[in-house]
Formats: C-alpha cells, sequence, structure tokens
C-alpha cells in the first residue's frame, strides 16, 4: 500500500516538472469552437451596451445584461456561423480565409438583424434594437472573434519559436528582389522554423531605412563579415540570383574567414512542394567557390552527335564515366551501352537511368577493357557510332607499386577499344586522359600519355592511307573535385572522423573542374573535333591544397586548427608540386568555345608505337617493375620520375 501512494505521489511530482507540449494538445471539436464563438458573441453584445449606454447616459443602460430581444442578434449570428462554417477551421492554423468568413456572417448577421428590426417596426411600431447598437455589436463581434484566434495563432507561434529558438539560426538574407522576398517570407511562416530571419542585405544601397516583411534593410557598406557581426547573424543565406561569379566568391570567403556560415536559396520556381524550404536551402558547397566560369554547351552540336545514335561509355560505372552516360541519356541515343567491370556501381547505374530515362533503351554490359575478344564481340554486336573511352585505372600511389596493372588497363586497355572503333567503324573516339599524362612524374600519368600517344598515331595512320572511318579525339583536365578516390571526398571523411586533415605538402597546388564540367568537356570535344586533336580546359586559377583543406574546414562549420587540425604527412610516391596542361615545347589554339583549346602535340610513326606498345605488354605480362618503367620511359622519355623508387632509372635514359 505504502508502495503504491509513493510510485503515485512521485508520478504526480515528475508530471507537474514536464512542460506543456503545445504540439501535443488535440484539436478542439467543432461544438466546442462554436460555443467559444458563441460567448465572444455576447461579451461583444455586453460591451456594445455599455459604449451605447454611456454614450446616451440612458437610464435603459442601467443593466447591461442582454435582453431576450437582443438575443436575437447574438442567434442570427449563429446560424450564419453554421451557415458559413466558421468553426470548421483550425484556430492554431486561422488564415485570412476563416477572416473573410467571419467578416461575412458579421455583414449577413448585420443586415439581417436591421430586416428584422424594420420589418418588426413596420408591424408594430415597436424598435427591438438600436440601429447604431446593431453597428456597434457588429463590427465588435467581428473583432473579437478575429483577434481571438490571432492571439490563440500567436500563443502557439510564441510557445513552438521558444521551444526551438535553441535549434534556429540566426540569417541574413542577401538580396532585395522577388526571390529573396519570397524565401525569406517562406522561412518565416515555416513552423517549427530552423532559420530565423533578421533582415534583408542590400548592396545597392537604395532601399536603406526602409523594411521587407518587417525587417530591416541593411545597406552592405562594409564587408558581409561585419555586417553579419553587427546584426547579430550567425550565418547569410545568399538568395540574389543575379550576383556573378567573383562576387559570390569574395562573398562566402569573407564569411568563411570569419567562421560564418553561408547557404544558398533555391530559385522559388525550383522549390520541391513536397519539401520544407528549410531542406532546401543548401549548404555552399567548394564547388561553388572555383574561381571559373563554368562552360557553355553546344547543346545543338552535341545533340547532332549523340541523338538517335548507338553510344558505347567505357567505364560507365565511374564518376567520371557515370556522369557522362547521364548527359548523354538527356540527347536521345537509339541506344546506350554502359561497360565496366566493377558489379556494384554498374548495378547502381543501372538501376539510376532506369528510374530517370524508363524509355531509355541501353544495356549494361560487364566486362573488362583488356580482354581483347569480349571488346571485339562488344562492338560486334552493337556496332555502336560513338565511343566514350573513360575506363581507366588513375590512383597514382597504386599504379607506382603496380605498373603492370596501369600497363594493361590504361594502354593495352585503350589500345583495345581504339582498334574496335576502327575495325567496326565508329564515328567518333573520345578519349578521357589527363593532366598528369604532360611531363609525368608517375606511372599512371605515363600510361596514360602513351595512350594519347597510341591514339594520336593511330589517326595520322589513317589519315595517311586515306581511310578515315573514325575521328580520334582526346580531352585532358585536371583534378576532378568528388570523383572516386578524389582530395575532397577524402578531405569530408576526415572532418567526419574529427581530423585531422592530412595535406602531402604546404605548397602542393592543383587544378580542379567538377564532374559535370569535366563531362560537359568530355562531350563538347567529341562533338567539334575532326580527329588527331588533343583538347584542354581552360581550369582557371590553380588551387593551394592547403587552402582547399581550410575551405572545406570552414564550410563544415569548424576553425581550421582548432576543432579540426591540418596535418603534412610529405610527398606520396610519383607525386609533384604542380600539375601542368601542357609541356613547354606544346602550343594552343583556339576554339569557339574559349574555355577548351587545341594543344599542337608532336604526332609519333604508328608502326613505330603499336611494336613498342605489344613490346611493352609483354614486359607486363612477365618482366619486374623496374623492366616494366624502364620499357615505359623508354616510349615517354619525359617521364622523370618523382618521390619513388624508380628515380634511379631516369639516369640510365640518354
Amino acid at each position: 500500500m505504502f508502495r503504491k501512494l509513493k510510485q503515485a505521489l512521485f508520478q504526480v511530482i515528475e508530471s507537474s516538472r514536464k512542460k506543456i507540449d503545445f504540439k501535443n494538445i488535440n484539436y478542439l471539436p467543432r461544438w466546442a469552437i462554436l460555443c467559444f464563438d458563441s460567448t465572444i458573441l455576447l461579451i461583444a453584445l455586453v460591451i456594445t451596451k455599455i459604449i451605447i449606454g454611456n454614450l446616451q447616459n440612458s437610464t435603459l443602460y442601467i443593466s447591461y445584461l442582454p435582453t431576450v430581444q437582443e438575443l436575437i442578434a447574438v442567434f442570427v449570428n449563429i446560424i450564419f456561423f453554421i451557415f458559413f462554417r466558421t468553426y470548421a477551421g483550425l484556430i492554431r492554423h486561422s488564415t485570412f480565409i476563416d477572416a473573410v468568413k467571419f467578416f461575412l456572417a458579421s455583414a449577413a448577421t448585420l443586415i439581417t438583424t436591421l430586416g428584422i428590426h424594420y420589418l418588426y417596426f413596420v408591424i408594430t411600431e415597436v424598435s427591438i434594437f438600436l440601429v447604431p447598437e446593431i453597428l456597434v455589436y457588429s463590427i465588435i463581434s467581428f473583432c473579437g472573434l478575429f483577434l481571438f484566434r490571432i492571439l490563440v495563432k500567436q500563443v502557439f507561434e510564441v510557445y513552438i519559436n521558444l521551444q526551438h529558438s535553441e535549434d534556429q539560426i540566426n540569417v541574413l538574407v542577401f538580396g532585395t528582389d522577388e526571390n529573396a522576398i519570397a524565401i525569406a517570407s517562406a522561412l518565416k511562416s515555416e513552423k517549427p522554423s530552423r532559420y530565423s530571419v533578421l533582415g534583408f542585405i542590400d548592396k545597392e544601397g537604395k532601399n536603406k531605412s526602409k523594411e521587407i516583411l518587417g525587417l530591416p534593410i541593411v545597406h552592405l557598406h562594409r564587408k558581409v563579415a561585419v555586417t553579419l557581426r553587427a546584426n547579430g547573424a550567425q550565418a547569410l543565406i545568399i538568395a540574389d540570383n543575379k550576383l556573378s561569379k567573383e562576387e559570390s566568391i569574395e562573398i562566402i570567403d569573407n564569411c568563411l574567414e570569419y567562421n560564418f556560415k553561408v547557404f544558398r536559396a533555391p530559385l522559388i520556381s525550383g522549390i520541391e512542394n513536397n519539401k520544407s524550404l528549410s531542406n532546401q536551402i543548401e549548404k555552399i558547397q567548394i564547388e561553388d567557390i572555383l574561381e571559373r566560369e563554368p562552360i557553355k554547351l553546344d547543346n545543338k552540336l552535341v545533340a547532332k552527335e549523340i541523338y538517335n545514335k548507338c553510344i558505347l561509355v567505357t567505364g560507365g560505372a565511374g564518376s567520371i564515366g557515370s556522369e557522362i552516360v547521364r548527359q548523354v541519356a538527356n540527347y536521345k541515343p537509339k541506344k546506350l551501352l554502359i561497360l565496366d567491370n566493377a558489379e556494384t556501381p554498374l548495378y547502381r547505374i543501372q538501376h539510376e537511368i532506369n528510374q530517370n530515362f524508363p524509355n531509355l533503351d541501353f544495356e549494361a554490359i560487364i566486362t573488362d577493357v583488356r580482354n581483347r575478344d569480349i571488346i571485339d564481340d562488344v562492338f560486334k554486336t552493337y556496332k555502336p557510332n560513338v565511343v566514350y573511352h573513360a575506363a581507366a585505372y588513375k590512383h597514382v600511389p597504386l599504379m607506382e607499386k603496380h605498373p603492370a596493372q596501369a600497363v594493361f588497363a590504361n594502354v593495352v586497355g585503350s589500345k583495345n577499344i581504339a582498334d574496335m572503333a576502327y575495325k567496326y567503324k565508329a564515328e567518333k573516339f573520345v578519349m578521357v586522359s589527363t593532366d598528369k599524362a604532360v611531363n609525368p612524374s608517375n606511372v599512371m600519368g605515363a600510361s596514360k600519355r602513351i595512350a594519347e600517344i597510341y591514339i594520336q598515331a593511330l589517326q595520322e595512320k589513317l589519315k595517311t592511307d586515306n581511310k578515315i572511318t573514325t575521328q580520334y579525339v582526346t580531352t585532358r583536365f585536371g583534378n576532378v573535385l568528388g570523383s572516386n578516390g578524389s582530395v575532397v571526398p577524402l578531405f569530408k571523411k576526415q572532418i567526419e572522423e574529427g581530423g585531422p586533415l592530412t595535406i602531402t605538402h604546404p605548397d602542393i597546388i592543383r587544378y580542379f573542374m567538377t564532374i559535370p564540367e569535366a563531362c560537359q568537356l568530355v562531350i563538347e570535344a567529341g562533338a567539334m573535333g575532326n580527329g588527331g586533336e588533343v583538347f584542354i580546359f581552360d581550369m582557371g586559377e590553380a588551387v593551394k591544397i592547403i587552402d582547399l583543406a581550410k575551405k572545406i574546414i570552414r564550410l563544415a562549420g569548424f576553425t581550421p586548427y582548432k576543432e579540426i587540425d591540418i596535418k603534412v604527412i610529405g610527398l606520396r610516391p610519383g607525386e609533384k608540386l604542380y600539375e601542368e596542361l601542357l609541356n613547354d615545347n606544346c602550343q594552343t589554339l583556339p576554339t569557339y568555345n574559349e574555355k577548351i583549346m587545341i594543344a599542337k602535340i608532336e604526332s609519333y610513326d604508328y608502326n613505330i608505337i603499336n611494336k613498342l606498345i605489344l613490346d611493352l605488354a609483354d614486359i607486363a605480362k612477365e618482366g619486374t617493375k623496374k623492366e616494366i618503367v624502364l620499357k615505359m620511359k623508354d616510349i615517354v622519355p619525359e617521364f622523370l620520375s618523382m618521390n619513388s623508387d624508380f628515380e634511379r632509372l631516369d639516369k640510365k635514359i640518354v
């Protein structure tokens, strides 16, 4: 008995500690809302009698209790409540529509009551109401009903906002145009809100001292970070879509430097209705602060190249190949062939294409470009018109340890695909290469350079023999953000693990581009190439990896060297400080796209290079690592190893 009493007492104490959760209060039944509204009508009638009585100073109003005749107005009002269904709405979610319903009910009550009054007066010559009383009652009852709903709604909103105030981020919205206003309005109305909008930033200064949505407009006459701090904001939402790339980068860099978060708002027209706006406000990504304008595709030329043709993408499940597949699919090829030897990634891209392009005729082919017989069979069966060759091994340290695999995949594999493209009369062959093929300092880069040499030599042979059925072009670009094994995913993973971020050297620099941009270059080059060209991309300014690491840390909301450390671990085998897109002896020619250029590179005799590659393949099968690399250096004299065991072999090259 004592134990039960103790438990009951404990439950009472615990329940008394709990806060009222307004969110879990059940909605009132309709009859209860009608009762509340009727009570407000009675109060409005009493207030009306008090006002009219004080104005007239009449003894008739010594009693402020409503008479039976006066209750007719309340009864009529309730009838119109039922007619207009004013009780059907949820009080805490009242809107302008509810106000309109109350206005109509009050107006109808006024007209009806006046009609009853004058009709009764005509028949009996006795007044039921005073006309001023009816008018005042209608105004007070409408205001009372409307204010009651506003009060309830505000109580709920204030409570919910207070409950989530610790989770809210104080933000300023950059921009004052329609998109910025719509974004801010939507964020303000979202409950519970993730962002608390403090105001707008106007870079022009035309609207200073004015307000939008009751929020101040701040003139940007100082740095953005200073403006944010002065207004107590924790973050910035960029909603001005007229900002240039340079302006955006300057704003983002300044915010990140002082540890302010930066978000990008979507276009109102692009907002998904089934998702909350807060979830569509995106964090600024490292891609957004690349100091380079995106390339623009000649869509008509590309469509002519791909539409209604059979397209083969090798390495189609990789980070580059899969994006080529996605972009090619948009141009409605007759058939799309996705070739890769990685089962799980191939299944994923197959599922994605099935979902996004249900009417596209495509085939996922699991095989290896190193298997010449199977590749022959693929070309014989499907006879592709255009080939995008993205299959390759690309990890520098791994290829430094396994040079034979670099030869088989990157050299022999490329030769197999190129030979079959000619044998089965493909119209176009586009090879995906890398800036590491320029003055290569590692096995991977040298293997890609040998593949480039073979492709060009094959094209020159076909021109000489007047047997051009296939146009061979090469695309060459730098590091790709977000690709498998690239530095950005590594940094993000290291941040998730609490750091440190590891870089190989404080002075190391790289050129960067996004995966979509890289694939646009491949497709554009394939469309504009006439055979034999090596296309390179204007990649803008080189990026210091240590600066990139600091920006990624700040984008994640941390402070470099405080919450997340940066550690220098030394250059990896085959790695050099500076990558190049051209060697010293090369020149470039412009194209119609100012971001894409053609490199003038010395061509090789096909018979010589073909023999060298066959010899290299034989050595890769049975020879030592030293013999393989020596042969590669023989084919590519500019191949000088760096930070590698193979450096000693360079001295033997004369």
